[in-house]
């Protein structure tokens, strides 16, 4: 089985069998209990240059500032690692995505908010995510600021480098992204500041019984 393998394939060949799913001492409710808070997966998606990670990492900090369990989950962190042996073909992106939804859910289960900023171009993609676990504990977060926008915040030279033809595979430039069109909440990284971004997720997270009202 190769990293390019579609999900279809992933998913079905090679299953393990004899297996059967064992129920843990503490579950995910005793943990809310103890701690005081929900779960939940924070799903922030957008091109590249959008703030996906400058707003988790700031959302995750006044969470941990509260006393809160959290735990951000990067697109470049993990291509470091966990998915170090997939690039950036649609397959690839696919699984990566469906590798992440997996975690993500063992971090709900563990009672963590996570936070998992990627780009996660393809809806498919974060619909299955969303699938694997129940209504109101995927939260979908889109990073909204314009092309042109993310170009300019470019530090990396990576759009310069995709418009010369340096980059195949690029989202934004050579590669689709479909924003979401139901996402829980939609955040203006183009143009408000960071504190109002952060600002925002926190009251949401808040008016969906989250986490709790900061004393």
């Amino acid at each position: 089985m190769t990293a390019t393998s579609s999900y279809g394939a992933l998913t079905n060949q090679g299953a393990s069998t004899n297996i059967a799913w064992h129920h843990t001492s503490v579950d995910r409710d005793a943990r809310a209990q103890q701690r005081g808070h929900r779960s939940a997966i924070l799903w922030f998606t957008g091109l590249s240059g959008a703030g996906k990670s400058t707003l988790a990492n700031a959302v995750n900090s006044a969470l941990f500032e509260q006393g809160l369990s959290c735990y951000v989950l990067d697109g470049d962190n993990v291509r470091h690692g966990l998915c170090a042996d997939l690039g950036f073909s649609d397959a690839d992106r696919e699984e990566n995505i469906r590798r992440i939804g997996e975690v993500a859910k063992l971090f709900l289960d563990a009672g963590v908010v996570v936070l998992t900023a990627f780009v996660s171009p393809f809806r498919a993609d974060r619909r299955r995510a969303r699938a694997l676990v129940e209504a109101g504990d995927f939260i979908e977060i889109h990073c909204a600021a314009d092309l042109t926008v993310c170009e300019q915040r470019d530090t990396k030279g990576l759009y310069a480098k995709a418009r010369a033809g340096e980059i195949k595979d690029f989202t934004g430039i050579s590669s689709p992204y479909e924003m979401p069109e139901h996402p829980e909440l939609r955040v203006d990284t183009g143009s408000q500041s960071l504190e109002e971004s952060v600002q925002q997720v926190l009251t949401y997270l808040i008016s969906q019984g989250v986490i709790p009202q900061a004393s």
